[in-house]
């Protein structure tokens, strides 16, 4: 069965507003000392196209390094199969160099253009595409299956590589016709989760993650009965060993897939703004080598770690901290790739903030590099923000703002602006002395709390009983009038005194 496409300017590329010339105002990145950023180290993590997409992001949010960030952005261009790339990385570097405030050089000035190397793409592409339609077409003809699945499949990569990411779905999604066993379901739904992270299509990632997982289960029931019937056949002394030396295979290979579908599920929970849900799914991510071919050509180790510590950071307690990531052995892992990550994770747990906030700014241009976190970043620091408020007053009865502001970095003034905004958002129940510049926490009285919560359980029991009455009341009628004649007056009857109030 084909699977709906999605509308290509809705689904396929990246979002309209991402790139100068459609929303300018998004934030600039500034790199200096305070707040340092290493580029040919960070940009070394990637390949392929996903590195090709950060230098542009880079290029559009970070005036400062654009001219640097060009120069390799170009170079990777020439080295894969999109000659259309050339023209929009020189178009965001344009208008990047028209809005700076900095005076940066144009971009004739930093590369020289091979037009040759174009044509020869163009042409080399322009061969491989009728070949391939020319394979796919065969195949048709003679109606073999698995044959015709490989050419669509063939078909989409070569689309893929070429920026025609429409029709790439559609042939990825066109194979499903043709796949004759689970495996082949799951590879073509890796594939496309590959491509809609890629372009950052994340309202369809969690489908395709869905029908991945409902293939692996099936090729993990195909996959047990057939190692069952193969240690049978294997003989009796070696029946048993052999089963589990494949079912330990098998359950290696399903840990492997189930890793990527959980970097997929976090990824797309991150795009669109579930930081919880988002955690829990990058927090279940097993090793680095189960990732495989995704480390690099997706996202890096580092990125997993800075996903799921500001997700979880923003969204989680203590305790859940502690239970979640401290005692991950499998996240640690990844921390050690962000160092600076265990730094910021120890000082929230040492109810040390103004280290926190310190490390969320000096790292903010690391933050603000990323494609999926950037639209997120202001958001995570808030709520990071707001939880280190709501910890650092929850053993207080009233507590001086100048105390406050020294434990955080900020002025009186930015303390108290930050508490009254989550006082009326109702995050913290206090009030404010302006005059004396004092939190106060609200006072409640502990017994009339227990009255309360009584006399609301009263009625709750009293209007449960009521209702209840009045159904057997409604069940007596009916089987009155129901009853033969003559034997409806001995049915029983309920006081009707119960229900003068109903």
């Amino acid at each position: 069965m084909e699977v709906e496409i999605p509308p290509v300017e809705e689904a396929i590329g990246a979002p309209a507003s991402f790139y100068p010339g459609h929303r300018r105002s998004s934030p600039i990145i500034v790199i200096d000392d305070a707040h340092p950023f290493d580029l040919e180290a960070y940009i070394s993590n990637y390949t392929g196209q996903t590195a090709i997409d950060r230098l542009l992001h880079l290029i559009h949010v970070a005036p400062s390094i654009a001219p640097y960030a060009f120069r390799m952005v170009i170079e990777r261009i020439q080295k894969s199969r999109n000659p259309s790339l050339l023209q929009q990385a020189i178009s965001i570097y344009e208008q990047t160099a028209s809005s700076s405030s900095e005076l940066l050089p144009s971009a004739n000035d930093l590369v020289t253009l091979d037009t040759r190397w174009a044509d020869e793409t163009l042409a080399r592409n322009q061969a491989d595409r009728t070949r391939l339609e020319v394979e796919l077409k065969t195949y048709t003809n003679n109606m073999i299956k698995e044959s015709i699945r490989m050419a669509h499949r063939d078909l989409a990569d070569f689309y893929r590589s070429t920026g025609e990411s429409a029709l790439s779905i559609k042939h990825y999604t066109k194979s499903r016709e043709f796949c004759v066993n689970s495996n082949h379901v799951l590879e073509m739904c890796l594939s496309v989760l590959e491509l809609l992270i890629e372009q950052r299509n994340y309202a369809h990632v969690t489908t395709y993650v869905f029908k991945a997982e409902a293939a692996l289960d099936a090729a993990a029931v195909t996959a047990n009965a057939s190692a069952e019937k193969s240690a049978a056949s294997s003989g009796v002394g070696n029946s048993a060993a052999f089963a589990a030396t494949m079912k330990k295979s098998l359950n290696s290979e399903r840990e492997r897939v189930q890793s990527k579908l959980n970097l997929a599920t976090g990824i797309a929970h991150l795009g669109q703004g579930y930081f919880e849900k988002a955690a829990l799914a990058f927090l279940r991510i097993g090793s680095i080598k189960d990732l495989g071919d995704w480390v690099g050509k997706l996202v890096a180790p580092g990125d997993i770690a800075v996903y799921g510590v500001l997700c979880a950071l923003s969204s989680y307690s203590r305790s859940a901290l502690k239970a979640q990531i401290l005692e991950n052995a499998a996240f640690g892992v990844y921390m050690e790739q962000e160092p600076y990550v265990r730094e910021l994770l120890e000082a929230y747990m040492g109810s040390t903030f103004k280290t926190v906030l310190e490390l969320l700014d000096r790292h903010a241009a690391r933050h603000y590099a990323d494609m999926h976190l950037y639209p997120h970043v202001d958001a995570l620091q808030n709520a990071i923000r707001s939880w280190a408020v709501k910890l650092y007053f929850q053993p207080f009865q009233s507590i001086r703002l100048d105390r406050m502001s020294a434990a955080f970095g900020w002025t009186v003034g930015e303390t108290e602006r930050h508490v009254v905004t989550l006082i009326q958002s109702g995050e913290i129940q206090a009030r404010v002395d302006s005059r004396n510049k004092v939190l106060l926490a609200k006072k409640t009285d502990p017994r009339t709390e227990l009255f309360e919560r009584a006399i609301r359980a009263g009625d709750a029991i009293e209007e449960a009983n009521r209702k209840l009455l009045f159904r057997m009341r409604v069940q007596q009628a009916d089987l009155t009038i129901k009853a033969p004649k003559g034997q409806q007056q001995h049915l029983p009857r309920l006081n009707p005194d119960f229900f003068e109030n109903e």
